[in-house]
Parts: C-alpha cells; sequence; structure tokens
C-alpha cells in the first residue's frame, strides 16, 4: 500500500499542506465505462468539496 498519497486539488477537504491526501482511504474508478489505460481515464470518488 502507498504510505504517501499525493494530491493537487486542493478544494477538497481531504487536501493537506504538502499536495497530501489525508482520507482514511482512497476509492479510484474508471471513467467512460472502459478499461482505464492513461490516468486522465480515472476519477477520484473519494473527492469531497471543502464546501
Amino acid at each position: 500500500m502507498a504510505k504517501d498519497v499525493l494530491c493537487e486539488v486542493n478544494s477538497c477537504k481531504y487536501w493537506a499542506p504538502g499536495n497530501a491526501c489525508n482520507a482514511s482511504s482512497i476509492y479510484v474508478v474508471n471513467n467512460r465505462n472502459k478499461q482505464a489505460s492513461q490516468s486522465e481515464e480515472t476519477d477520484c470518488k473519494t473527492f469531497e468539496s471543502k464546501i
């Protein structure tokens, strides 16, 4: 399991200084209902808006 999870989405409530993610778990899925072959073809379902 990854020790350090980095994230640049500072509008997420789990974003922490240093581009760290402080969520207790991360859930990533394929987008567009197809098998992902690039990171752009995935979506983070863990995201929650700070607002």
